[in-house]
């Protein structure tokens, strides 16, 4: 219904009817009339993984297959804990019980409480399900939670959402729906959203834009485009680091060679890790953003995770491989840290893997590092995944030692465990599990900061809240 207003003439009230529109129109902008009627979001009664098979089989098995409520390494953040809440807020990929139906899930784990409570469904995908599509979660200055809901090529948008309560997961407004995939929403105070993210140009493009408000954007702005690239990206203060790798030939089974680069200006103007200035978009596999051509080595390269060390610097975790195929035709597949100590990167095995998308987390704690990931073969051996370890060094990564194994004698395969942005030591790290070989449930799962108890999330619930079950 459009509004009809009174004509005036009268200069003064003319003036004062400007001004009342001008606070009316902003204060629409800010609060929309329907965020306010927006009803509760559906809760589900369980906290449930989507289960997932690229169908791309081969001796061993299928490529990537398994339980994947917390896929892919390039969707990040996926959790992020609020100490004004006494919260870690959480995102991942869930279905309803034997469906392979995506919905897009957030929660939190009430650290006074030691509870969760019914997962609430932000976003249904109607029928798709891949968990390409899944969310990264963001909470911004003023504690309202954002949920990028990833769209995939060009045949699914991405959707953007926020809570219409601070630090509440009960109702959420739809904000946005855009061509996007694999978000990467990085909140930096005073300053809004710097978000990298993928777009599907024929081959996987690295692009980016900013919002100081997460309602208007810039235009998207192209940061890589070597063939196609993956990339994992972190903040600390108002920078923002990222780390990607290329495709040759726009071939992602190619995937090969190390790059870095840096922004401390929402973008504005992008560095190499020494500093030096770099265009964008890079177009040049030689350039300087290189760190390790990995290509010359017939190696192709994994990205997991990015961090920064005790003094600022980058330190990056990748697997590479000798082949993009399951089983062991890709061997030796290693853990790799690559670390920029300020003159020069310097390379480092951690150890060595079952699986291509073994997928672990990097945790920097002064002069103690950790990963926490699928190390060690699982019950289903070259499906992704495996056993979770845990892996400490306490020299800058040159030598890593195995503290722990996480899991043990497990019916499934762990996969993808991921680090929360400011993870406390009672929610440490978390992930799912599932059998790559077929269909089946998949739970999730955290553990804390010593890796020596592990709880697994209600797969069924009856009340509000519940605490997690102990398994280890």
């Amino acid at each position: 219904m459009q509004a009809v207003l009174p004509s005036c003439r009268c200069p003064k009230h003319a003036a004062a009817l400007a001004i009342f529109l001008a606070v009316f129109c902003a204060a629409i902008a800010v609060h929309p009339a329907d965020a306010d009627a927006q009803p509760p979001q559906q809760k589900d009664d369980g906290y449930r993984g989507i289960w997932f098979t690229l169908g791309q089989v081969s001796e061993y098995g299928d490529k990537n297959p398994g339980g994947f409520a917390t896929y892919t390494a390039k969707h990040l953040p996926l959790a992020v804990y609020s100490p004004e809440a006494e919260k870690t807020f959480f995102v991942y990929g869930g279905a309803k019980q034997g469906k392979r139906h995506l919905l897009a899930m957030v929660s939190y784990y009430d650290h006074r409480r030691g509870v969760v409570p019914r997962p609430v469904i932000v976003h249904d995908k109607g029928g798709v399900d891949d968990p390409h599509d899944n969310p990264s979660i963001a909470l911004d200055e003023h504690g309202h939670l954002w949920v990028f809901v990833s769209g995939r090529a060009r045949k699914r948008p991405g959707f953007k959402y926020r809570s219409i309560e601070p630090l509440s997961i009960e109702r959420f407004e739809l904000i946005s729906e855009e061509e996007m995939a694999y978000p990467q929403p990085w909140w930096i105070d005073g300053q809004g959203f710097l978000h990298l993210f993928t777009k599907y140009t024929g081959v996987r493009e690295l692009y980016w834009n900013t919002s100081p408000d997460g309602r208007r954007w810039t235009e998207h702005q192209k940061l890589a485009g070597m063939g196609g690239h993956y990339q994992v990206s972190n903040r600390c203060g108002n920078r923002v680091i990222t780390a990607f790798n290329m495709h040759p030939g726009g071939v992602c089974d190619k995937r090969t060679n190390l790059y870095f680069v840096q922004t401390t200006d929402m973008g504005r103007t992008w560095r190499t890790a020494d500093g030096t200035p770099i265009e964008t978009p890079m177009t040049d596999p030689n350039c300087p953003a290189l760190v390790r051509d990995f290509r010359a080595e017939k190696r192709l390269v994994y990205m997991k995770d990015v961090n920064f060390d005790a003094d600022g610097n980058p330190v990056i975790l990748v697997l590479t491989s000798a082949h993009y195929q399951p089983g062991p035709i890709g061997d030796p597949r290693i853990w790799t840290i690559a670390h920029w100590d300020g003159r020069q990167w310097w390379l480092h095995e951690v150890t060595r893997s079952t699986g291509n998308y073994d997928m672990g987390s990097l945790y920097v704690e002064g002069d103690t590092w950790r990963i926490i990931g699928p190390t060690e073969p699982g019950p289903q051996h070259y499906g992704t995944g495996g056993e979770v370890a845990l892996w400490t060094s306490r020299d800058s990564g040159a030598t890593w030692t195995k503290d722990r194994d996480v899991t043990r004698g497990s019916r499934f395969n762990h996969t993808y465990v991921r680090r929360p942005v400011d993870a406390q030591p009672d929610f440490y790290a978390f992930w799912a599990d599932g059998n790559p070989d077929e269909f089946s449930p998949s739970h999730l799962y955290f553990t804390n900061h010593d890796g020596d108890c592990v709880w697994r999330l209600p797969y069924d619930m009856t009340e509000d809240f519940v605490k997690p079950e102990r398994v280890e």
